[in-house]
């Protein structure tokens, strides 16, 4: 599963479809807006992009790390300090491969996806990784 949200997201339900007889390991990912002095984050996507990107990463993770899951989650909208972000679930044979595949598609996202976040505080507010 792959979507993109304006509603919170249940990351044991995620796991709970990760779980399989022949997985040996389920590793997660749960981003959350951390309080650095913001109020609030706004996050907006391109989803006409960001979901196939999405199914693109997702796809070369199951691929390249063996994955027997994946499954990928990211809110938009305001989120207020300890929201839930996003959220990836993988599923392995192994550790080392649900650790990789994880990792894998969380550090693609961050690159790739057109998803953007706003930091909104007493100061004013920015746009995060914006030029």
């Amino acid at each position: 599963m792959i979507e993109i949200t304006s509603r919170d997201f249940s990351l044991d339900e995620m796991v709970k479809r990760a779980k399989r007889l022949d997985a040996g390991a389920v590793v997660t990912f749960l981003g959350t807006v951390r309080d650095d002095g913001i109020e609030m984050m706004e996050l907006e996507a391109f989803q006409e992009a960001a979901l196939p990107e999405l199914e693109s990463i997702r796809g070369e993770a199951m691929s390249r790390f063996d994955l027997l899951s994946a499954e990928i989650v990211h809110r938009i909208g305001r989120l207020s300090v300890g929201d839930n972000i996003v959220a990836i679930v993988c599923s392995a044979g192994h550790r080392d491969e649900a650790f990789q595949g994880c990792r894998y598609i969380i550090e693609e996202l961050k690159k790739r996806a057109p998803i953007w976040k706003k930091e909104i505080g007493k100061n004013g507010e920015r746009w995060v990784g914006r030029e």
